[in-house]
């Protein structure tokens, strides 16, 4: 088999859809939120869900971008089953992010950076691929991780 997976993408493409996210991420650090962004890709290549973090502007623990892009996409598609969707998203999902993409029924997670402080996707937990529960997601790491990493250290570097 190619290196195109099961939805047809060939995993050179996830470039673009990351690029996206982190023009969302830009949007998150701009309005003083720890920059991340997130998008949904349908099975045909189709953005049809974004976020990034939102969390104070609206003064809101759970607005995180990966919730909010799995929130937009569900109201898209008309379901909350994101089957045959991919998660994009800069940095690696924390637990209650991880947890929605799981009830989201992802099968296919794209990070950029690693968050070797809280991430639960593969760093410090492991969520999405606990057998325990049943966990299928496939989690392809490093896609544009320089450019993610850096915006997260200016926004830090900027706070200290």
């Amino acid at each position: 088999m190619s290196d195109t997976d099961r939805t047809g993408w060939d995993r050179a493409d996830w470039s673009e859809p990351m690029g996206e996210a982190l023009a969302l991420a830009a949007t998150a650090s701009a309005a003083g939120d720890v920059p991340v962004g997130a998008v949904v890709v349908d099975a045909h290549g189709t953005v049809v869900g974004r976020g990034y973090n939102r969390r104070e502007i609206e003064h809101d623990p759970t607005a995180h971008a990966e919730v909010l892009a799995l929130r937009e996409a569900a109201a898209a598609r008309g379901t909350w089953r994101l089957d045959g969707c991919a998660l994009v998203v800069t940095l690696e999902p924390c637990v209650m992010c991880a947890g929605a993409l799981l009830a989201a029924r992802i099968p296919r997670l794209v990070i950029g950076a690693w968050d070797t402080k809280a991430g639960a996707t593969g760093s410090q937990w492991d969520l999405v691929r606990d057998a325990r529960i049943g966990a299928k997601v496939e989690v392809i790491s490093g896609v544009r991780a320089a450019e993610s990493s850096s915006l997260l250290s200016a926004f830090f570097e900027a706070r200290r």
